[in-house]
């Protein structure tokens, strides 16, 4: 049984790993989170009654605090994902990006490497530090045929991508220099249950059954590979109790999809599955769902296409996408449309407001 410490595990990625440990293993779970906007304690209600699961509220900034938890629970693995992850916020504000994804993640080497350094050599060799972070690091692919692999030279394009580069190349430093035991993932795009409504899966999905415009940066055909939430934790999981030390592991799922046909997918999904909402073409609008698609101006420095080479984490760990896009997406709209209540309390942000005045 490991003792697992999760940074960031109140958010999208975060809270399917700790579902995901908490219902498949033995393990204990440590959820350090600093509960902003996108960490949403909901997301764990299947879980926050076990007798295996912790919650520290703590900004990973922190290092008194991080000191304090770390001497607590004494974990065996350290899964970190806590991060600003947000492009579109980071072209608007990235001094958050900084400060959460670099100087946050340099705070939690240092308090770490103190701990760590503090173990028996037994428990020394058996530790593990895994950093959770993008194929963004890596930029644009330029060939049709090109897929990122973990030798990739790093590009990034957007003050989000740049500070996960950041914070990786920290990452392995404090294994070269210090010999701090670390393994690092880089994934693709995430989709699936609990997604915060302000990324575009989510987004399209409230937005049209609302009868909002479903915005499109410039001709939506920049080309992302999805990876469906709950197939991505339980590859994290593999890496963190059984990757290989000082490896980099690339984790895809095999599906490349242009963001316009992701959105038309979405509104013939709706269209099957919730043909009485009002502007459906069952209810009489004649091209139905997809009449709601806008484009608007593309975002600075936007990445035309990634893809990722996930055959790695295939070969060593015998890890496999179990979701095509096609039943994954079916799922994740299913989700949504079972789950008003949830989406509801994160649009008007009474989930926020709720916490708040129980602190």
């Amino acid at each position: 049984m490991n003792k697992i410490l999760v940074t960031g595990g109140a958010g999208f990625i975060g809270s399917a790993v700790i579902r995901h440990i908490i219902e498949n293993t033995t393990d204990e779970v440590v959820n350090v989170d600093k509960l902003t906007y996108a960490g949403n304690l909901e997301s764990l209600t299947a879980v926050e009654n076990s007798d295996r699961y912790n919650f520290e509220k703590i900004d990973i900034c922190d290092r008194s605090e991080l000191d304090r938890v770390l001497s607590k629970y004494k974990p065996d693995v350290i899964m970190h994902l806590a991060a600003e992850s947000h492009v579109d916020r980071s072209i608007d504000g990235p001094g958050e990006f900084i400060q959460t994804n670099i100087v946050g993640t340099y705070t939690l080497l240092e308090a770490t490497r103190k701990y760590w350094q503090s173990l028996t050599e037994q428990d020394k060799s058996a530790f593990r530090f895994h950093h959770i972070s993008t194929d963004e690091v890596y930029g644009d692919l330029e060939g049709p045929e090109d897929l990122f692999t973990e030798t990739t030279a790093y590009e990034p394009s957007s003050p989000y991508s740049a500070s996960k580069a950041a914070s990786d190349h920290l990452v392995r430093a404090w294994l070269r220099t210090y010999g701090l035991p670390t393994v690092i993932t880089n994934c693709s795009n995430n989709y699936g249950p609990y997604h915060f409504p302000e990324k575009l899966i989510p987004l399209m999905i409230l937005n049209a059954l609302d009868g909002k415009a479903l915005p499109i940066y410039g001709d939506g055909q920049q080309i992302r590979d999805w990876l469906y939430v709950e197939d991505h934790a339980r590859a994290l999981y593999l890496v963190a109790t059984t990757g290989k030390v000082g490896e980099t592991y690339n984790i895809g799922g095999h599906n490349e999809k242009a963001n316009i046909d992701v959105v038309k997918t979405i509104c013939n999904l709706l269209e099957e599955l919730v043909p009485e909402n009002s502007y459906s073409k069952a209810s009489g609008n004649k091209d139905g769902f997809i009449s709601l698609i806008t484009f608007v101006t593309d975002r600075p420095g936007h990445d035309v296409r990634y893809a990722i080479d996930a055959s790695k984490i295939e070969k060593e760990l015998n890890w496999t996408p179990s979701e095509s896009f096609e039943t994954g997406l079916k799922k994740t709209v299913q989700w949504y449309l079972a789950n008003s209540g949830w989406c509801k309390r994160v649009q008007d942000g009474s989930y926020q407001r709720e916490r708040l005045g129980a602190e």
